[in-house]
Formats: structure tokens, sequence, C-alpha cells
């Protein structure tokens, strides 16, 4: 996940795909079973989450994880975090210390190329929703409906990836993925619409389109941004929109304090919570929990998933 603080890897649009957010930190070759992460040991629980995706894939990763958040993109929404098995069965092992807290949650990047869909092969030409007929034009409709194959793919890639893992780290079939924890990386380095209203409308429609979709599997999902980020891509979300009411996962923090602090701001949209602050320490993305002493509405015990 990358926090506005965090060094990010530009991809162009012309290369068919939107810019993601994530360190620029590459690995040279692809991790197997025998070069799982690198745990550190710790003989006391913490309360600390962190979050790691592709970036990660050849670091040593901390042992006092009380949940953890795993990228399921590599870079671009269109691609996969080669590291994705390896680093969800490390978040499964989480201790669940923070019972308010999924042990192992995972997030998605976002974004919408509509105004520059002639240079991508992923923006869709049909389809009927919400928003009226998609015809392949740059409007909400065609938006929902990018923001639905997104999560699609997304879907796809987890039951591809996690379906071998052994034990209840596996998520190999559609009833897995009921209660899984899913956070939309919404950030203004991403390839997002900008020409007004229309465009923050266009932009909301990808995200409603994403959320529909995951909720439409049984998953559980949540926002992650800045107020600013989140302001100037989307704007205000009406009480319609399936965005309202979504839980905050706010970046932004230098340090705990600041993100203990960041605990007490508004959440991105109205009848949300925010839940989730993050803040970087020791070159690592940290998270602290806002709710640490209530369960989330059907969240699940520590040590079990679903």
């Amino acid at each position: 996940m990358r926090s506005i603080l965090r060094t990010v890897v530009v991809a162009s649009a012309a290369l068919g795909t939107a810019v993601l957010g994530a360190p620029a930190v590459a690995a040279a070759e692809e991790p197997t079973a025998e070069r799982r992460p690198a745990v550190e040991s710790t003989a006391v629980q913490s309360t600390v989450g962190y979050d790691v995706s592709y970036p990660q894939c050849d670091r040593t990763l901390p042992g006092d994880a009380a949940f953890a958040v795993i990228g399921v993109n590599g870079g671009i929404a269109t691609t996969e975090n080669r590291c994705l098995a390896d680093q969800w069965e490390w978040a499964d092992d989480s201790s669940g210390a923070v019972p308010a807290q999924p042990r192992a949650q995972l997030y998605v990047n976002t974004a919408n190329p509509g105004e520059v869909r002639e240079q991508v092969t992923t923006w869709p030409s049909r389809g009927v929703n919400r928003y009226g007929v998609c015809d392949g034009g740059n409007s909400a409709a065609c938006s929902y409906e990018y923001g639905v194959e997104r999560a699609e793919n997304d879907v796809r890639i987890v039951l591809g990836t996690l379906g071998d893992l052994d034990g209840d780290a596996a998520i190999d079939s559609p009833a897995d993925l009921v209660g899984l924890r899913w956070w939309l990386d919404v950030e203004t380095m991403n390839t997002w619409q900008t020409d007004g209203a229309a465009a923050q409308r266009n932009n909301r429609a990808t995200l409603e389109g994403m959320t529909d979709h995951l909720e439409s599997v049984g998953g559980r999902v949540g926002l992650y941004s800045t107020g600013y980020q989140w302001g100037e891509i989307v704007g205000d979300v009406p009480s319609w929109s399936s965005l309202h009411g979504l839980d905050s996962w706010l970046a932004g923090a230098r340090s705990l304090s600041g993100a203990e602090a960041n605990c007490a701001d508004d959440p991105l949209v109205d009848g949300g919570r925010v839940v989730l602050t993050q803040y970087v320490e020791d070159d690592l993305d940290h998270n602290r929990s806002c709710v640490a002493g209530v369960r989330w509405p059907g969240s699940v015990p520590s040590g079990s998933r679903d």
C-alpha cells in the first residue's frame, strides 16, 4: 500500500493501465516455496498492524503483526502481486491481538482511465447498470462497468492464487470469500478523470462498481485514502451511493501519535467510521486500529476468517 509519504511507481497510461501506488522496490526473481518471506521473531504480543505488497517481496516481515493487509495487485490494477500467496500466509499467522480487526485483509488498487480510454485495452464496451447503457464512451455507465471488471479480476486473482494454499489460509471457493475484508486504495497518483463534477461522478461510479461486485461475493468493503485525495477524486458521495456508509482507513500520518490523532478525523464518506489509520516507520507501513475494543459488525473471531 502506498501512503502519501511513500515512493511511488508511475506507469504511463499509454501502457494501457492505471498508475498504482506502491514503494518503488523491485525483487530480482520470483519467490519459491523455499523462499517464503523471512519473519522476525518477537516475544511480546503487539497491537500493531502492517500492510505489504509486491515491493516487500524480499523483505523480512515483522513477527509481531496483530493483523495485516496484503496488496492483491502488482503495481497496476490489471496485474498480480507475485508474493501474494506467501504474504497472505504471513498475514494469516498474525496474532489476532486486536479483536476488532480481521487478522488477514486485502487491498486492491483503483483508477478510472476513461479520459485516456483509447490508450487502454481494458475499457468496457457494453453493459447495463444504474447509470444506463455502456457503449464504450467516457460515461458513468462505462465507468461503473470498468469498476466491476477490475473487481472481478481481483476476485479471480485471489481464488486462483490463494486457492493453492494449505490449511485455513486457503481461499479456494466462493464460500471462502464471505466475510473477507477488502480495501479500495484511492489516491491521486493513480489515473483518474479530472474534468470537474462529471469526472468525479465517473470516478465514484468506478468505485461503486468495485464495491457492488465485491459485496455480491460476500466481501466487506472499506475505503483507503486521505481526506484531500478523496475530495479531489470523488468529492461528495450521495446517500444513495453504495459508497455511503463504508468504513475508512486514513493515510498520511508520520508517527503513531499522528495515526492515533487521525482516528478522530472525519470518515471519507458519511455514515462510515474511521477504523484504521496508517503511519510509516522504518520504511514500512504500520497501522493503528481505531476500534481496538469493539469488534466490527460482521467480523470474525481471531484465528478464523469466515
